[in-house]
């Protein structure tokens, strides 16, 4: 089922962009559709410009986001982007003064001053974010010459896709406060219906996280998996080449090796190698009894502890790395490192203590013994 997939790993399948993806899933839609509606509880957009799977997770979790935002001001500009889209018809070209004249007179809460590089700068990478996911295209010019100077003119053109980006809320969202507000909006209509609402969303924590962690004896979620794994397990086998992994207090998909749904780890990065060496080393102190891992499975330790841990991996293997990471010093390799962890849901943060969860050992690595270090 690679449409499934397909959608389910993409933010939106353009017509425009991937015409015979595009008519691919549209064909498949009629059997994958009632999986995505049942059990996850997601719609599915289709139109001439796109289709696209209206995806929310059970809930939010530290790792999700737009990944090449760094800054809450690349939401912010995102947001007036679009609002300023929503007045524009398809295939309507602007220039980008217009749209900074917008977003000066929209933001009430901050002087934006274009003639400030950090403002163009933070400008520009939202910019790019929406022509890389077809919401703009440029007609003429280049951001390059804004990012110089603040009177650099684009042409632009509205491609009518960014009406589709944002889902649609049943509720005015004006009134809400936070992000459990959002999660409880998601559910309003089935919530009479406790038993479809926790299904899906025991399949959304399956199909979307990293795993799936009981949350103390009364976790009606984990129970379900627990009572009906064969259930559960089979049906996620016959949509994905995939096994459902079951343990004491957590529960994971682990897909086979033709299965291509979203990010997955182990990644074909160095991080990811220095990642499953770090795990290696974390199951020698388990077996050597240096760590010990309660009823819950998931390892707190201090952070003081978990940094030697990665100074460790560094220090043993540190030779075999790509020089990006053999030259860094031993604080920039433990940011980098933990950073990456943090963003693939393998640890967590808890005041100054690390929380190690079960995903991480999971899986470990180690080099060969007649490995060759690079000199």
């Amino acid at each position: 089922m690679k449409a499934l997939e397909q959608l389910l790993s993409r933010r939106w399948i353009l017509k425009s962009k991937d015409k015979e993806l595009y008519y691919q899933v549209k064909d498949e839609l009629g059997s994958i559709r009632p999986f995505l509606a049942e059990k996850l509880g997601y719609q599915v957009i289709v139109n001439p410009y796109l289709i696209k799977a209206e995806k929310m997770p059970a809930a939010a979790e530290e790792w999700m986001g737009i990944s090449e935002f760094t800054e809450k001001i690349h939401y912010v500009f995102l947001c007036l982007i679009l609002m300023f889209l929503e007045d524009k018809e398809a295939e309507e070209q602007f220039v980008l003064s217009q749209l900074t004249e917008y977003v000066q007179t929209q933001w009430k809460e901050e002087q934006i001053d274009w003639t400030v590089y950090s403002y163009r700068r933070h400008f520009i990478r939202v910019i790019k974010f929406c022509i890389e996911n077809g919401m703009l295209e440029v007609n003429d010019g280049s951001e390059d010459s804004f990012a110089k100077d603040q009177s650099g003119e684009v042409l632009y053109k509205n491609t009518g896709i960014s009406r589709y980006f944002t889902r649609t809320f049943t509720q005015d969202i004006m009134t809400y406060a936070g992000l459990s507000d959002f999660e409880r909006e998601e559910w309003i209509d089935v919530e009479q219906n406790r038993g479809i609402v926790r299904r899906q969303r025991v399949y959304r924590k399956l199909t979307m996280s990293m795993g799936m962690y009981r949350d103390g004896d009364a976790d009606e979620d984990f129970a379900y998996v627990r009572n009906y794994r064969n259930m559960i397990g089979g049906e996620l086998e016959e949509m994905f080449d995939c096994e459902l992994q079951v343990h004491k207090t957590s529960a994971f998909l682990v897909l086979g090796e033709s299965c291509s749904m979203g990010r997955t780890f182990p990644e074909e990065t160095t991080r990811s190698d220095i990642v499953l060496l770090c795990s290696n080393i974390l199951w020698e102190k388990l077996e050597a009894g240096e760590l010990k891992a309660p009823d819950d499975e998931q390892i707190v330790v201090a952070e003081e502890v978990f940094r030697r841990i990665i100074e460790e991996c560094k220090e043993r293997y540190g030779k075999g790395f790509i020089k990006t990471y053999r030259t860094m010093t031993t604080g920039e390799f433990y940011r980098a490192v933990k950073q990456y962890m943090l963003q693939m849901a393998l640890i967590c943060q808890r005041g100054r203590d690390i929380l190690i969860c079960t995903a991480l050992y999971k899986i470990k690595g180690s080099y060969p013994e007649d490995f060759k270090y690079e000199q």
